[in-house]
């Protein structure tokens, strides 16, 4: 029980002058007294210690501009297998959406009228060289005939007449052959090209290429594959005007700009692909141009017609900083950020925020260099102005590479108990 020293002062009086209390007494109630009262006066206006919360420090640099655009994967070879002559089609020889070669045969059409065509062609080019070589002979012979004025010189021009004819003769024989086998062999049909072939338009027995060049498959290469991305000309523009007025630089060589597709399940595709071309002309229906990336498919992943998104990088950022999602607190009236003066005093800062990059945002402004940002610990700064002990922050990742030698330190603590 805590006794103020007038109350006591009064009782010792009052005491000494009944003589009820000893010295004895006295001292122990002097001793009580100063006991209870020292906490108080000890305990007496101290501050609450500083939260320890995680900050990154704040950096400026060059930062890529990364845009995401829609696009649309494409075969990067496509080729229409067709009847380049009229048949009844006898056999199919692949099957349907298997890899296939270049010049692999596909199909057989009956060849049976090609080959009596071919047969024909053979006969009337021997005829032709037989009759080659009778005029030949009879104009070599009225050569010297002539000079010895034995026969005319009408007869002599008839004969050279006659054999150049029949070399004529024997150059058209020589090209309905060629003809004729290369009918023949358009009876069998190969791919043009190798990759992935898909279903058969026709069935075996039906008769194609009479009159028009019959569709029999598709093939298709889809390793590299095509990526047709389209960007509204607007930002294509505004993307320029800064670049110009020095707020962007160029990200560098087109030919050579890394590009990263998105699946359409939200997933990142494993291997990059690189920006090829991007096309000068304006669609005037929806107001954008496209750009054609390439990307490997090795393992068929990325299939012709599917719907992606691309991030590539068109520009960079001359001075931005980078900072992690989760240190930026976003909402309707604008984004901000907690810094950590150099006396521990907590502040709210508003930023301004442009694309995201490997799970960080890009400040543009708001921020300076060498400053200190609460990434960590936003609920130890409940209350009024509570300060803070800023100390170093990582992503969860970096502190688990450490993780596994734990357990195997225990596991060999107990073996040695």
């Amino acid at each position: 029980m805590f006794i103020g020293q007038d109350v006591l002062s009064g009782l010792l009086a009052s005491a000494q002058r009944r003589g009820v209390l000893t010295s004895t007494v006295l001292a122990a109630m002097l001793a009580g007294c100063g006991q209870s009262a020292a906490p108080p006066a000890a305990g007496a206006g101290a501050a609450p210690p500083p939260v320890e919360v995680g900050v990154v420090t704040v950096t400026q640099g060059s930062v890529g501009l990364m845009t995401e655009l829609p696009g649309r994967t494409e075969a990067s070879r496509v080729a229409q297998v067709r009847a380049r002559v009229a048949g009844i089609l006898q056999r199919q020889l692949f099957r349907e959406g298997s890899e296939v070669k270049a010049d692999q045969a596909l199909f057989e059409i009956d060849a049976t009228p090609y080959r009596a065509t071919l047969a024909s062609a053979q006969a009337s080019l021997a005829r032709a060289e037989a009759n080659l070589m009778q005029a030949q002979a009879q104009a070599e012979r009225y050569k010297p005939l002539l000079d010895a004025n034995a026969v005319s010189q009408q007869d002599y021009v008839n004969a050279v007449a006659a054999h150049k004819q029949a070399q004529a003769d024997v150059a058209i024989g020589k090209a309905a052959v060629q003809t004729a086998q290369i009918n023949v062999s358009y009876a069998a049909v190969n791919s043009p090209i190798a990759g992935r072939i898909g279903r058969a338009l026709v069935t075996e027995g039906a008769l194609v290429g009479q009159g028009e060049a019959t569709p029999l498959a598709l093939v298709q290469q889809i390793d590299p594959m095509f990526v047709n991305i389209t960007q509204p000309v607007a930002d294509v523009l505004r993307l320029r005007a800064a670049i110009a007025a020095g707020k962007l630089k160029n990200a560098g060589d087109k030919a050579t700009a890394a590009v990263r597709i998105v699946l359409d399940d939200g997933s990142l595709y494993a291997l990059p692909a690189k920006l090829l071309f991007s096309d000068l002309t304006v669609d005037p229906s929806s107001g954008q141009i496209t750009l054609r990336a390439e990307v490997p498919n090795p393992n068929g992943v990325l299939l012709p017609g599917m719907y992606v998104r691309a991030r590539l990088e068109q520009a960079a950022f001359n001075a931005a900083m980078l900072l992690p999602q989760q240190a930026v607190q976003r909402s309707a009236q604008g984004d901000s950020v907690k810094v950590v003066a150099a006396d521990g005093s907590v502040s709210t800062r508003t930023v301004k925020i442009g694309s995201a990059k490997d799970e960080q945002w890009v400040v543009l402004e708001g921020l300076q260099p060498g400053e200190q940002v609460v990434a960590d610990g936003f609920q130890k700064l409940q209350g009024k102005a509570p300060r803070a002990k800023p100390v170093p922050w990582s992503p969860p990742g970096a502190a688990a590479i450490a993780a596994p030698a734990a357990p195997a330190s225990a596991a060999a603590s107990a073996a040695r108990s």
